[in-house]
């Protein structure tokens, strides 16, 4: 082995290390905070709704630029072929992308106001009144 290897193990060994305890530590954060089965069953029957809503509002020209930012982001890590917890790990593995997505509506929501959720929502009313109640706003 070569001698750079003797130093550089034990770092690569640690850093993996603390990467697969943080990701543990994700799961279990994941896992308390996901809603019951049924209100998360439900947020993914609005899932086609959130993502035209996500659309809408990234395209507005008069949200700020920090707020349209945060949503393309959101699409591109939606559009992502892996996650933080893949998908085929039960609940989890779709509980981590609504969990971010009721993040970042949250956000925008609170930096460019309910009305803007209210004017680009392509859905019904109860389905917006149901994503009110997931963002908080």
């Amino acid at each position: 082995m070569p001698a750079w290897w003797d130093a550089t193990w034990p770092v690569l060994t640690g850093v993996l290390a603390g990467l697969l305890v943080l990701w543990v530590v994700l799961l279990i954060a994941l896992w308390r905070a996901t809603p019951n089965q049924t209100t998360l069953r439900d947020a993914l029957r609005l899932l086609p709704d959130v993502i035209r809503l996500i659309k809408r509002l990234s395209a507005d020209r008069t949200l700020s630029r920090g707020v349209r930012v945060r949503l393309v982001l959101l699409m591109a890590y939606l559009a992502l072929p892996f996650d933080v917890v893949p998908d085929f790990i039960p609940i989890l593995g779709y509980a981590d992308d609504a969990i971010i997505i009721i993040l970042v509506l949250r956000s925008v929501v609170r930096t460019a106001g309910p009305e803007a959720l209210s004017r680009h929502w392509p859905g019904t009313p109860e389905g917006l009144a149901a994503v009110r109640s997931l963002i908080g706003g």
